[in-house]
């Protein structure tokens, strides 16, 4: 017999409110529902309540013309100690607003929301149209606290049970830390919450020390049981730590990366000391899954060890500016943590050994970076490209077994650590895998498009952001059903602001590359960096403004201006011929 999910503890009435609290029956989680009428008629009026085993119907009656208002309370014991108390105080703070004046509250915070994060697209309506619609999803869906995150549906379907992925961190938490950075915080805090069932999972996996955290989750266990496309994606690690140390780029919040940031970076980091090896120097990365779910248990993926390449250096970087920096509160609160942690400058300069030495595979005949160290041994895929999602029709170990690819893997790593690469291998890497990739994900057509304006393809660049914000709107992936791709959603929104206008943050410079596709006529949207907000607006020319702050340095198509209070600078378009 099925054990039912969840169960009812408390169920009341008092006059025109009535309540409700449940347990879950496996985790014993609280959940408190509350919810007061409020009738506005100038005519008498009846309200009753009756309870019948678990259910309360509410009867209003009257002769003439009445209006109701129901304010509905939601609380669990997740964020609330006792949530129906809490539920209770909430509701009387709220029964003080009437319906007008919530609707102008919520008028307010989404004309600030649109003036402050809204993208414009000028010169065509339809794709505005469809921007707006995938901001307001990100709005509607992203969670708001340490306790929440990215469902990879949203609140839109129940594909997936709900459950966070590193969507979040590569996808949708860069467009938050863009303007958003209150957001961008919570999803990071979010990750320091579990940091413990990380180090758990660790201990699960034969780790000595460190973090791993789980693929698939909410609360922190590891959700997904097959090992090959989940747990073996280790990479997840280092996009966490890659959004940690993006946030403390642009916001210089020093107090949270000693509190939290700090913390989570080096354990992160040290997983790949023990996942990985040194031959002749040269340090290995083994049995893994990248990106490309196509591709599962090989050595050296380039994304993985370009990843954990970055992971490794930012700890070591880190490390030594927390050991020596003057601020002693901020010097106390890290001595801490290398204690509680066990930290030593041994473990820190292997991790730089190893960063240093990570082994980037490339190919000399074909010029172009390796996805891992056998791919290229594959025969090129050559059975009916027609079936797909290819999972649907072939074995995954069929699938294994060619030169195919599900979703961005090179590719996406070259989008967020170029740095390590030379641009003509990259744009050659572009080329080779791009011809061998089924976007069965909907993970991929964003980062392609992406990366195409990276290397001036603008045409395409249009073709893959057309076919990205399609993918929901027009249900081109015949799983919409299932809820909206939250993933595709954000990496549309980066089209856009990593794609067209080529924003990129490298060193603590902030870099912007823009280029106009001939069905736009242009476009604008805003940047918080440093304490700093800055107007970016892309026509036939560049006009950038600094509307918050005294001061701001930044480079246009690699050039650095100086930007001064409400001074808008002016720069010619790069043609692309």
């Amino acid at each position: 017999e099925q054990k039912q999910l969840m169960k009812v503890i408390d169920l009341g009435e008092n006059l025109d409110t009535s309540y409700l609290l449940m347990e879950t029956s496996y985790t014993n989680l609280r959940q408190a529902t509350i919810v007061k009428h409020i009738v506005i008629s100038e005519n008498e009026y009846t309200i009753e309540n009756s309870i019948k085993d678990t259910k309360i119907e509410t009867k209003i009656a009257s002769n003439n013309h009445l209006i109701l208002d129901k304010i509905c309370v939601f609380t669990d014991s997740l964020r609330y100690t006792d949530p129906l108390r809490s539920g209770n105080e909430t509701l009387e703070h709220l029964s003080y607003e009437n319906y007008e004046t919530l609707v102008e509250i919520q008028k307010n915070y989404l004309n600030n929301f649109w003036q402050n994060s809204g993208i414009e697209i000028y010169g065509n309506d339809n794709d505005q149209k469809n921007i707006r619609f995938m901001q307001y999803q990100l709005l509607q869906n992203v969670g708001i606290d340490p306790y929440s995150n990215v469902s990879a549906k949203g609140l839109s379907g129940e594909g997936y049970e709900g459950h966070y992925f590193w969507d979040t961190e590569i996808y949708i938490f860069p467009v938050l830390i863009v303007n958003q950075p209150q957001r961008a915080r919570s999803l990071l805090e979010y990750r320091y919450n579990i940091l413990d069932s990380a180090r758990n999972r660790s201990l699960e996996l034969g780790h000595k020390n460190g973090a791993a955290y789980p693929w698939r989750t909410i609360s922190g266990i590891e959700c997904s049981g097959f090992f090959p496309a989940s747990t073996a994606q280790y990479h997840i690690n280092a996009d966490i730590a890659y959004a940690f140390y993006m946030y403390y780029q642009y916001t210089d919040d020093v107090m949270f990366m000693v509190e939290k940031g700090l913390e989570v970076i080096f354990e992160t980091a040290r997983i790949w000391i023990q996942i990985g090896n040194f031959i002749n120097d040269d340090f290995h990365i083994h049995e893994v899954t990248g990106p490309d779910e196509y591709t599962a248990i090989v050595s050296d993926n380039y994304y993985t060890n370009m990843m954990a390449k970055f992971n490794l250096q930012i700890a070591y970087e880190l490390y030594n500016y927390f050991y020596e920096i003057e601020n002693e509160v901020i010097s106390e609160k890290f001595r801490v943590l290398i204690e509680k942690i066990n930290l030593s400058n041994e473990e820190i300069e292997i991790m730089k050994k190893a960063s240093d030495n990570m082994v980037l595979l490339y190919d000399s005949n074909l010029d172009i970076y390796m996805q891992d160290s056998t791919f290229l041994t594959k025969p090129i895929w050559n059975l009916d490209l027609d079936k797909r999602p290819l999972l649907l029709y072939y074995h995954p170990l069929t699938i294994y077994r060619y030169q195919i690819l599900k979703q961005a893997d090179v590719v996406l790593a070259h989008l967020l650590l170029e740095e390590y690469s030379d641009l003509n291998k990259m744009e050659n890497s572009y080329d080779y895998y791009e011809k061998i990739t089924t976007h069965d994900s909907s993970l991929s057509y964003c980062i392609y498009g992406i990366m195409a304006c990276r290397y001036k393809f603008l045409d395409k660049a249009y073709y893959y952001f057309n076919q990205s914000i399609s993918l929901d709107l027009h249900d081109t992936h015949q799983n919409t059903k299932d809820g909206l791709h939250l993933a595709n959603i954000g990496g549309t929104v980066l089209s856009i602001i990593q794609g067209f206008a080529g924003l990129r943050l490298k060193n603590n410079k902030l870099i912007i590359r823009p280029l106009v596709p001939v069905q736009w006529e242009g476009y604008s949207f805003r940047v918080n960096f440093s304490d700093c907000i800055i107007e970016v607006k892309i026509r036939s020319e560049i006009l950038i403004k600094l509307i918050v702050g005294d001061q701001l340095s930044l480079f246009v198509y690699d050039k650095e201006y100086k930007l001064v209070k409400d001074k808008e600078l002016q720069i010619p378009l790069m043609e692309v011929i």
